[in-house]
């Protein structure tokens, strides 16, 4: 099969390494040309995956149009802030004919909209789904065991991606709540900050497993009250991927919530913060917005935005769990 893959990140080389072992034809877009020029001259990433070779047949390119247009599945792998603009691309060359995966996860900024209500304003089609879970791309290129979940409402979309994906390091269990899975792909990583925050602090397993169990009952309600299916909590994109990016040091939003909780200087934090993707830090001020327009209380979700704003300290959270209904 001829699949595309938009974005040249660690995640999208990950996936573009599961479909190639596949015997899939890949494609690869950026939108930078020095990042292709790179990549093409040392066969890796070495910015985002060092020491994790490409396969030169797999094609490298700046041109959107030329990428996907052969492309039977078109995977859209890049942060959540960038979706709007490719989609918008891919809305002028796509046809009819084509699926699209997404494996971007968050919420926009200004809009509130999620990852899949943000490609369907300039995608017209049903052929589309998500896929999350926790699986880190460093674990994966290892071709380590990894669980994905896969969401879609059309059933040949999610026969063709199994197919196309799956493997002897590769199982994915499918669903049809997109909502579900794209709440919990969005918010694990503003939960793994809180968690960075607590291990930053001191605070021993116990506490990050009393964490954990009160931000999944969070999850679900919230789950619920966006339009999902509560079940879903307890899929690979669930308690899966939240128990993964909240406690590995592998996982920059934990990573980034560890600095605030040994309160390193605001200089520290900020080169951290320039030089790395942090998806969680983006989508707090997205979801603390679209809760406030809905109406919806999430406490922990307010506790951390005030935190990460400034408004409330970071030894404010310990309590909070203590406090909490």
């Amino acid at each position: 099969m001829n699949i595309a893959i938009l974005g040249t990140g660690a995640y999208g080389i990950a996936l573009a390494l599961m479909f190639h072992k596949n015997n899939n034809k890949i494609k690869m877009w950026t939108k930078f040309e020095e990042e292709k020029d790179r990549i093409l001259k040392e066969n890796e990433n070495k910015v985002v995956l060092p020491g994790v070779k490409i396969p030169k047949d797999i094609e490298i390119s700046t041109d959107i149009e030329e990428t996907i247009k052969e492309a039977s599945l078109v995977v859209i792998a890049v942060p959540a802030g960038f979706v709007d603009d490719v989609s918008f691309e891919l809305g002028k060359y796509y046809n009819e004919e084509q699926y699209f995966l997404l494996a971007s996860k968050g919420i926009e900024r200004n809009s509130c909209l999620f990852v899949t209500d943000i490609f369907r304003k300039h995608v017209l089609t049903r052929k589309y789904g998500v896929i999350s879970g926790p699986s880190f791309a460093v674990d994966m290129v290892t071709n380590c065991p990894i669980g994905l979940t896969l969401a879609s409402c059309n059933k040949k979309f999610r026969e063709l991606v199994r197919s196309a994906l799956e493997s002897d390091s590769i199982k994915i269990r499918e669903t049809r709540d997109v909502i579900g899975v794209e709440v919990c792909g969005s918010i694990k990583n503003v939960i793994a900050i809180a968690a960075g925050m607590l291990d930053g602090m001191g605070y021993p397993e116990s506490t990050q497993a009393m964490f954990i169990v009160e931000s999944l009952l969070d999850m679900k309600e919230l789950i619920s009250k966006l339009g999902g299916d509560r079940r879903t909590i307890l899929t690979y994109a669930g308690f899966g991927d939240l128990l993964l990016t909240a406690t590995s040091k592998k996982s920059r939003n934990f990573t980034y919530g560890c600095m605030l909780g040994k309160q390193l200087s605001k200089e520290e934090i900020d080169e951290y913060v320039n030089k790395t993707t942090i998806e969680g830090l983006y989508t707090i001020q997205s979801i603390y917005k679209l809760l406030k327009n809905k109406r919806v209380r999430i406490p922990i979700i307010n506790l951390i935005y005030d935190i990460i704003e400034d408004k409330k300290n970071v030894q404010d959270l310990p309590q909070f769990l203590i406090n909490k209904k």
